[in-house]
């Protein structure tokens, strides 16, 4: 994994999605919004605007959105309605051509699609497509949809949609703008989030906001409404709101699981649940299921934050913050020589040995996917003077890869499909080590063991294809 993504992670992030409709700084906005999102994927963005003579402005580029637009970008984003994407590549290559939102020209109109998720037959769909003669720009999946629309002999995007969406398995949330439509559509399964919200404007109307997770909204005084729902096209444009189904919700639902665990902001509402108390409650139920005397608790920083509270709480063992994160290392931090790289994770992470010293600690964290970022974390606490160190993890063992949107380790990469739970605690050299059971977690996010994909902890995958 390069340097600089999320804090030594062997999970990437996936994708986020933003559009609006109806705001006059619609540009500005989803700059806001995609930066709100930026942890959901830190290789490239882009921002396609409708201008007021109907043409698509388009600025793309590789990095985080605060280096990739500036100012005079933002000053030509002078329509009312845009779309935008974040983007790390599950699918497809890191080149120019994959960044999203794609456009395209057909012979409805301009058209730009932003796609969060992974559709899982778009081997067979591009073969298909190549053979009746499509010429691929890109390598990713959603180059695929814009094909198929182009080949749909409606000249009205919503028809295109309701026959095309169908043919596609696997997850997708998505944004689409034309010359004169917003369009949000989600998959029936529900794979990856997708939020209707409202902005208030100054003349008393509210502008049309969608969003991968609320915490855009809040970034840009937006109301947060409803969620578009699994098998939904949602659309707005001059005539007003419009809403069909293009298939039946599934059931049961596949709401990613691990959205909970890790991806989102704890400050989103995700799946109608506050992602923050959903971690909360893993952390308590953590404690209840795994109990252990010891002096103080502390989290791995940070997505480890909430359930070591939980955690604290339920046991009545002090929270500490133990581990001191550096916020100000850049994604390509360069290590000047060799001598220096063995510091690995003393770059990022500082324990605090006025907290640890001679204590028996509890080591929170929301996974643990290879092993090795745990066991330096683990020598970092032993080396600032803990007498014991007991790892909890507020999730299950991981031990299968996603085929949903998120570019995870192959399965023999994943220490949990290779190595019994003793032989990770010798690996990682822990005191003790404790996984969150699969039904500690589902009690966690609302007790609905059915409505969730847990595949990559339980192996049970809701398609057939991936």
């Amino acid at each position: 994994m390069r340097d600089g993504d999320k804090i030594l992670k062997a999970w990437r992030e996936e994708c986020a999605v933003f559009g609006t409709w109806g705001d006059q700084e619609a540009g500005r906005m989803t700059y806001l919004g995609l930066y709100a999102q930026q942890h959901r994927g830190q290789e490239a963005t882009g921002i396609v605007n409708l201008q007021a003579d109907g043409k698509h402005w388009v600025h793309k580029g590789f990095g985080l959105v605060g280096d990739v637009y500036q100012e005079e970008h933002l000053e030509k984003m002078q329509g009312t309605a845009a779309i935008g994407h974040v983007r790390y590549s599950t699918t497809g290559e890191n080149q120019l051509t994959n960044i999203q939102p794609l456009t395209a020209n057909l012979n409805t109109g301009n058209v730009a699609l932003a796609h969060n998720g992974n559709i899982v037959n778009a081997h067979l769909l591009k073969k298909k497509l190549k053979l009746e003669g499509a010429i691929f720009q890109g390598t990713n999946d959603t180059e695929c949809l814009l094909h198929m629309l182009a080949r749909h002999p409606s000249q009205d995007p919503i028809v295109c949609l309701k026959d095309t969406l169908p043919q596609l398995e696997g997850a997708f949330s998505m944004v689409m703008l034309t010359e004169k439509r917003l369009i949000a559509c989600r998959d029936p399964w529900g794979f990856r989030p997708l939020v209707l919200g409202r902005r208030l404007q100054d003349d008393g109307s509210q502008a049309v906001v969608i969003a991968s997770e609320t915490c855009a909204f809040d970034l840009i005084g937006a109301r947060y409404e409803r969620e578009i729902e699994p098998g939904e096209i949602f659309w707005v444009d001059a005539q007003g709101e419009h809403s069909e189904r293009f298939a039946k919700v599934n059931n049961p639902t596949a709401f990613c699981v691990f959205e909970h665990v890790y991806f989102s902001r704890p400050d989103s509402l995700v799946f109608g649940e506050s992602v923050y108390e959903a971690r909360k409650k893993m952390g308590s139920k953590l404690a209840t299921e795994y109990p252990i005397e010891a002096d103080v608790v502390i989290p791995v920083p940070d997505s480890g934050v909430p359930a070591a509270i939980g955690y604290s709480v339920q046991s009545g063992i002090p929270f500490e913050l133990g581990i001191i994160r550096n916020h100000y290392i850049g994604r390509t931090f360069i290590q000047p020589s060799q001598s220096i790289r063995s510091f690995g994770v003393k770059i990022k992470l500082n324990p605090q040995a006025a907290v640890l010293k001679g204590k028996r600690v509890v080591v929170i964290d929301d996974s643990l996917v290879r092993g090795t970022t745990s066991q330096k974390i683990i020598r970092l606490v032993r080396q600032a003077g803990a007498k014991e160190v007991h790892f909890r993890i507020a999730s299950p063992p991981t031990t299968g890869p996603c085929y949903y949107g998120v570019d995870t380790p192959r399965r023999e990469q994943l220490i949990a499909s290779m190595k019994s739970v003793e032989e990770i605690r010798i690996f990682i050299d822990a005191d003790t080590l404790a996984y969150l059971s699969v039904e500690g977690m589902m009690e966690a996010v609302g007790g609905n063991k059915t409505g969730y994909c847990a595949a990559c902890f339980n192996g049970e995958y809701p398609t057939s294809l991936f």
